[in-house]
């Protein structure tokens, strides 16, 4: 009789228990559908996260939801690696408040490096009490966190979208069902910006098409309008305008300039327009490009030598101080000299006198200086690899040259200009079809004007008759090196100065060592040190390709993002180093 009750008992709580699952997973079902209707209806769908936020709350009880995406580049923040800001959250939340006060720093430093979902049964003994909201404490918390990638690089994750689960909760425990909900509104999401962002290039390609067309007629109707040139310098775009204007209004003074801006983007020839537009325009214009000399040959060159003061200076030798006297000199790449030099600038900078080199007789000049560099001085002067008081000293007007991508409206008659200089050089004809200027006016050129202009040659040169075709551009047949270069470009720091874009590369984590002491880090996420390298082939360490794997629960596709490769690059080299894979 009782062995009866007992199987009666436990065939109803069986039953109870699936007819719950089934529930919650309709409701699960439901919640899904409300937020791919929401977005489905949403011109931005980061301002309707929230609503989201909440309908996971109301339907599934996951609580204190939070989605958390990168800063933007020049945003202000926390500083570090991967600084990333609070852009949602399912309650009302200070935007100027830390944001490891809704999403703990730990969790998300790991999805963003490993880019793979993250539950953590009890947060407060795996991550500790601290890691627990404020508001959420007094009972234990699940949190489980997944990755919001970008939908144009399914490798490069962008976003993390968290939220918290009671253990008062009859659901506590089974958290299958929350990773699968959150991993589906992430993917709703990442294809709710993906329209976005495809609405924004239709409706910029339509304006510039109406804009092309309105200059068109214009034209044909005798009303063409005259790009701004200044001294070689081409473009009606309104970034050029206003930097003209710049220095137009500042070239009439003797204030101190520094151009900064891209590798490429015509520095020299804002500082010769510079000097053009001054009262010294007919005085010397003597430019140095101080990253081409060591130390000791800058010192000579800049400040000039006595004859005998060294092995070889069988005569006097004026230095460009002095050869620029009255006019204008130009220090390029300024940013590279070394610190024992600048202390040398500084003082004829400040008192416009200096010795030659084995010299004792002290020589003044009257020089405008004008000073160029690519470089992130702020940060070398807060690092000490730049002098502060020389910084000030030549950063008396800063102009910002603008990059050829913020300035499209100029590619056209740049190209125009570089294709009208190969003909009179090589005595041809060449023109371009109007799909070739089409396809040049699409790309970003990371080495900007230097870069367009080795395009538009190379095409001329290897075009086979008087009109370069778009097909025939090496963009359209795969050898063009500027989309790889771009690719390539990771951190705050460009190669070699090219452009790098509104990009910021998550750091992958590696594996630390067994017997390593923890240590305290910065807000920041991982130091480049501790992450794998980017690589492009299959030529990888056997040990650092079995440490990935391991990392990766040897899954390739893992192992791949977090190497930098592709899944068929990891399997090939598996396969090189006779790596087994093993069955987890």
């Amino acid at each position: 009789m009782n062995n009866a009750a007992t199987e009666v008992t436990t065939t109803a709580q069986n039953a109870a228990a699936a007819y719950s699952g089934a529930g919650t997973d309709r409701l699960a079902l439901d919640a899904v559908y409300e937020i791919a209707k929401t977005f489905a209806t949403a011109a931005d769908p980061i301002d309707v996260v929230p609503d989201i936020l909440n309908v996971l709350s109301s339907f599934l009880d996951l609580r204190h939801a939070v989605l958390a995406l990168l800063a933007e580049p020049g945003a202000e923040h926390g500083g570090g690696v991967n600084p990333y800001t609070i852009a949602a959250t399912a309650f009302v939340h200070d935007k100027d408040a830390d944001p490891a006060e809704v999403i703990p720093d730990e969790v998300a430093r790991i999805v963003f490096r490993s880019g793979v979902p993250l539950v953590s049964f009890d947060l407060a003994e795996e991550f500790g009490p601290e890691a627990v909201p404020q508001r959420l404490r007094g009972e234990g918390q699940t949190l489980v966190a997944v990755p919001l990638r970008d939908p144009e690089r399914s490798h490069f994750v962008l976003g993390v979208l968290c939220a918290y689960r009671s253990h008062e909760d009859h659901r506590a425990g089974h958290s299958d069902l929350d990773v699968r909900v959150l991993t589906m509104v992430a993917s709703l999401l990442e294809q709710a910006l993906r329209f976005r962002r495809r609405i924004a290039k239709d409706r910029e390609r339509a304006l510039e098409d109406t804009r092309r067309l309105l200059q068109t007629v214009r034209e044909q109707n005798g009303h063409k309008v005259k790009p701004v040139s200044l001294e070689g310098i081409i473009g009606d775009s309104q970034a050029i305008a206003e930097v003209v204007a710049q220095v137009k209004r500042v070239a009439p003074t003797r204030t101190p300039v520094l151009l900064r801006g891209e590798s490429g983007t015509g520095k020299e020839l804002f500082a010769r327009a510079v000097h053009t537009q001054s009262d010294r325009a007919r005085k010397p214009f003597v430019r140095v490009n101080c990253a081409a000399l060591s130390e000791t040959l800058l010192e000579s060159e800049l400040f000039g030598h006595e004859k005998g003061s060294f092995t070889g200076a069988n005569a006097l030798k004026k230095g460009r101080f002095e050869l620029a006297d009255g006019g204008t000199l130009f220090l390029d790449e300024i940013g590279e000299i070394s610190p024992t030099f600048q202390s040398k600038l500084l003082r004829v900078l400040q008192e416009g006198e200096f010795e030659r080199v084995g010299g004792t007789r002290t020589m003044k000049v009257d020089v405008r200086l004008v000073a160029a560099t690519n470089r992130d001085l702020e940060d070398a002067v807060a690092k000490g690899e730049f002098r502060a008081d020389l910084y000030f000293r030549i950063c008396v007007v800063p102009i910002l040259l603008p990059p050829l991508r913020e300035r499209k409206g100029d590619i056209r008659p740049l190209a125009q200009l570089f294709l009208d200089k190969f003909n009179d050089t090589n005595g041809t004809n060449v023109r371009f079809a109007a799909d070739a200027f089409e396809t040049i006016c699409k790309c970003n050129f990371p080495g900007n004007v230097r870069e367009l202009e080795n395009c538009v040659n190379r095409a001329a040169a290897l075009s086979d008759g008087e009109i370069v075709l778009g097909d025939e551009l090496a963009c359209q047949q795969g050898s063009c090196l500027s989309a790889e270069l771009w690719r390539l470009q990771e951190g705050s720091s460009p190669i070699g100065g090219l452009a790098i874009g509104r990009v910021v590369t998550p750091s992958v984590r590696a594996s630390a060592a067994p017997a390593a002491p923890p240590v305290e880090r910065d807000r920041g996420f991982a130091d480049p040190a501790d992450s794998f390298p980017r690589r492009k082939t299959a030529n990888t360490a056997r040990e650092e390709l079995i440490a990935a794997m391991e990392e990766a629960g040897w899954v390739q596709a893992k192992a791949a993002r977090l190497l930098g490769m592709t899944p068929r690059q990891v399997a090939y080299a598996l396969q090189k180093h006779g790596i087994e894979v093993r069955r987890i």
